[in-house]
This record gives structure tokens, sequence and C-alpha cells, in this order.
């Protein structure tokens, strides 16, 4: 498997990438199942508070394996504070997980439960300096997660970022995307859990405070569909489709999963 190369198929998939990333078979690994019966509520978590600023968006670009908006983190204008980060952690990215039917797609599973996609919004520790070197220490990315269900009743919070999609049909392509709240995209509550783990693609540092949200954030069938529209190959390229581009979950090894709620 060439270094360049890895993805989501059988010949450069999960399964492969510790032989050229042996972090993915370290000991701090993500994503991880949880079981509610091993969480352990932990009173002393606070509320965690994002302030983003809406000129802080970007671009937004499908590399090939998955949609990405990229946000300005020159400066503090976009940030996560609070619940189990000390500092403030500024947002770098968000992108997408999902499957290739509404049944699956999360990277985390909750009690046996897999939603039909995940959301990561990535924020690096400006006191490491840079990005490249937030993610050498293990404090140094906090990434709020977020599961997205197929319903009745779609949210429109979804709706731009897709609007966006046969801007950004093929791997390569990027079209500007400005004046985004990404805050809209949270659910109602803010009830999380914690865990310490790791980057769910390659080369799967293990630097990363998870704060995955409890509740999910409805879309519909439709925009599920839009998504997976998109093509992981170049414009010149055979179509193939962008599904399936999650990693199974990974061994918990004994860490301690925190709930901020009961």
């Amino acid at each position: 498997m060439a270094q360049s190369v890895w993805g989501y198929d059988s010949d450069n998939g999960p399964d492969r990438w510790h032989e050229n990333y042996p972090l993915a078979k370290g000991d701090k690994q993500s994503p991880i199942e949880i079981n509610s019966k091993d969480v352990q509520h932990d009173t002393s978590l606070p509320a965690w508070h994002a302030s983003y600023d809406p000129g802080a968006a970007k671009t937004i670009l499908n590399n090939g394996r998955t949609c990405r908006v990229v946000f300005d983190d020159t400066f503090d204008r976009s940030v996560l504070r609070g619940g189990p980060l000390t500092g403030a952690y500024r947002l770098r990215q968000l992108h997408l997980h999902w499957g290739s039917s509404d049944d699956h797609g999360s990277e985390h599973v909750i009690d046996g439960v897999k939603y039909a996609a995940e959301l990561h919004m990535v924020h690096w520790n400006p006191k490491h300096g840079n990005f490249a070197g937030a993610l050498k220490q293990p404090d140094g990315v906090a990434v709020v997660g977020i599961f997205l269900k197929v319903g009745k009743t779609p949210k429109p919070e979804m709706k731009r970022i897709l609007e966006e999609i046969d801007n950004i049909k093929t791997k390569g392509k990027e079209a500007p995307f400005q004046h985004f709240d990404p805050s809209i995209l949270f659910p109602k509550s803010r009830d999380y859990w914690t865990y310490h783990g790791s980057f769910t693609t390659p080369p799967c540092e293990e630097c990363i405070t998870w704060i995955l949200l409890r509740e999910p954030i409805e879309v519909s069938s439709d925009q599920m569909a839009k998504l997976r529209s998109l093509s992981k190959n170049d414009e010149n390229e055979p179509e193939n489709p962008l599904v399936d581009n999650w990693r199974p979950p990974q061994p918990v090894k004994g860490r301690i999963v925190r709930a901020s709620f009961k």
C-alpha cells in the first residue's frame, strides 16, 4: 500500500492502515463503541461553549475522502472552550463521515446504534504554536462529534453545506464558502461524552479530546443521498461514488468514557 493512497477500499482500508501508519494500532485509537453501562457520569464536567465568527469560513472542498469546510485559524476568531478542555481551541475545519445507506455511516457507535453520518468539528490548541505542533501533544486537538440521524423533519442547518455539493462533485474540487456559522449545526442539548482518542484517519495521531454530543441532529433521506452524490474520482476518471468513508470502532483498551449527564 503506497503512502499516499490510504482510503476505505479493501486494498487500502482501515484494516491495512497500520502497514504504513503504525499508530493505527495504538492504545488510544478512535472511534470507539460507547456502552452506557461502562460510562462514568462525572458531575465535575462543566458545560462547553463555542463562539464562532461566521466570517472565518473560507472554502468547501472534496479531497476524495470527505467533504470539508475550512476556516481561518490564524488567530482566536472561532473558538471552543469549557467542557473537558483547558483554554481555548481554534476551529480549523469540519468534515463528515457517512455510509452507503441510511442505516450506517457514523464512526462512533452508541449502545450498538449506528447513525447515518457523523460530523467532526476539528479544533486545535494554539499554545502548541501551530496545527502541526498540536498534533504531537496529547492535549493538542479537540473534536466535537455530532451524529446525523435520518428523520421526517430535516433540519435546515445542513442545507448550506449540501447546496455546495454540486460545485465540488469530484476529488480536488474546491469552492468558496463564506459567512457560515457552524454553531447552527449543534443540537439543542449540550450533553456530551468525552474520552481521549485519536484522529480516525491516518496517521491516526492520539492527540484528541473527544466531545461527542448525545443528541443527534436530523437530516432527510434526500439530504443523505445528496452527500452520497460526491465522487472520489478526479473529474476525468470513471465515476466512483464517495461513500462508506468511516473507520470501524477500535479497542477501548481500558480508557474511561465520561458523561456530562446521567
